[in-house]
């Protein structure tokens, strides 16, 4: 049988949703609608003594403001590497000497294919933000102890910013 083109239901700035007809055995079919993603960076920035460079970042989806590391979505053709160091500069104001790599994962695969791709920025030197007009965010800086107990409590619940934290703790 042949492979049915790609049905694209809707079509944003931000990603496309995919309607697919899967097969689960015996002529049997069952319909999923995937939110198809050109993938993202978030950025875990790290100050002398002990110092995290978060946002708190107002979100529409959630209605409030949420305790995050700096993301964003990656451009068409555009290196994660390269779009972490945009991100950090644009949403925080800093610079990073230097931004390795803690690896990917994928965000909520039940729904979409969005890899997200994590990066620690050290050596930071402030050169300014660059807002985008719509973002409203705000810098805090935040040691790893107060980081804990913020994610202890659940203020912060933002998923990509734990899981970023959890790679840069097991893996330094």
């Amino acid at each position: 049988m042949p492979a049915k083109p790609r049905e694209i239901v809707l079509q944003s700035s931000v990603f496309a949703v995919e309607k697919l007809s899967i097969a689960i055995g015996a002529g049997e079919c069952v319909t999923r609608h995937i939110v198809r993603h050109p993938g993202a960076v978030c950025v875990l920035a790290v100050l002398p003594h002990d110092q995290l460079v978060m946002i708190r970042n107002f979100r529409v989806a959630t209605g409030q403001w949420m305790h995050e590391f700096c993301a964003g979505k990656l451009e068409p053709n555009e290196d994660p590497h390269d779009a972490a160091r945009r991100e950090l500069i644009e949403e925080t104001g800093y610079d990073a000497g230097k931004l390795e790599s803690l690896g990917s994962f994928y965000t909520s695969p039940g729904f979409t294919d969005e890899l997200m791709h994590a990066f620690v920025a050290h050596g930071l030197r402030h050169c300014g933000s660059a807002l985008q007009p719509d973002e409203r965010i705000e810098v805090v800086v935040r040691t790893t102890a107060e980081f804990d107990a913020l994610a202890r409590s659940g203020e912060i619940c933002d998923g990509k910013t734990l899981a970023t934290y959890l790679r840069w703790r097991l893996l330094t």
